[in-house]
């Protein structure tokens, strides 16, 4: 345990020095919010929903986008250099397991995105008067799993990427997709037939749409597969990545 908290704490120091880490996690969707708020307001519109305006349903989506940068475009690329630049090599060189490793960066991306989401929320509630219809520890189960489902992706990018660069490119292969079909930049209810099949692909758009149920305070009926979907593609992402690791 102590091993675990000494490296979270250099895994934390070491994300503090990478900007675009940074950029996207904490302030890139904040300027997403302060700009589609500018946009469109947030008073209900009983054309749309009578009771949410957009902002309203747009917070837990861009929560989303918040795990999901952290995910695909920090995680793959911070692991993959730490292991170019032979890091990872000496990390080797001690008794520490693979797991203990992981579950230490994990534990720092799952706290500084948790960050990230608390300054969104407060800042939409700040300039926005944002309504929240659901239950405040049900949305915390929610982000819970949403992360360690995206997260588990990130680490199999990162178990498998032999290099930053690949990892990079992969990483944004899967973000930018992920980010315009999975309902977070745009209503999924917009797309035609065909690209609804491709959002049922991505994880991204489960997890938008559990966040957004709990968000309006949906019955269990409503979100119930979802999230059990989100936790079983967590555990298989989880243990494989754990399985794929190596360190140089």
């Amino acid at each position: 345990m102590r091993s675990l908290k000494k490296l979270v704490l250099v895994q934390t120091k070491l994300f503090m020095r990478e900007p675009m880490a940074l950029f996207f996690t904490l302030a890139f969707p904040g300027m997403l919010l302060l700009l589609f708020g500018a946009i469109f307001g947030n008073d209900p519109d009983p054309n749309f929903s009578p009771e949410y305006g957009f902002i309203d349903l747009e917070t837990p989506a861009l929560i989303a986008i918040i795990i999901a940068s952290s995910a695909f475009m920090g995680i793959p690329i911070a692991i993959s250099a730490m292991r170019e630049h032979k890091v990872l090599r000496r990390f080797r060189a001690t008794p520490l397991p693979s797991f203990t490793f992981i579950t230490a960066d994990l534990l720092m991306n799952y706290i500084v995105t948790l960050i990230g989401t608390l300054l969104l929320i407060i800042m939409a509630f700040m300039f926005f008067d944002l309504r929240f219809g659901g239950s405040w520890p049900l949305l915390w189960v929610a982000f819970s799993a949403s992360a360690l489902t995206a997260f588990s992706v990130g680490y199999l990018i990162a178990a498998l990427s032999p290099t930053a660069r690949i990892a990079q490119t992969v990483g944004m292969v899967l973000f930018f997709p992920n980010l315009f079909l999975s309902g977070a930049a745009f209503p999924t209810d917009l797309f035609p037939e065909s690209l609804k099949r491709i959002s049922d692909l991505m994880p991204m758009t489960y997890m938008v749409s559990l966040l957004q149920d709990i968000w309006l305070g949906q019955p269990w009926s409503e979100y119930g597969a979802t999230l059990l979907i989100l936790l079983a593609t967590a555990s298989a992402g989880l243990f494989l990545a754990i399985r794929l690791f190596q360190w140089e």
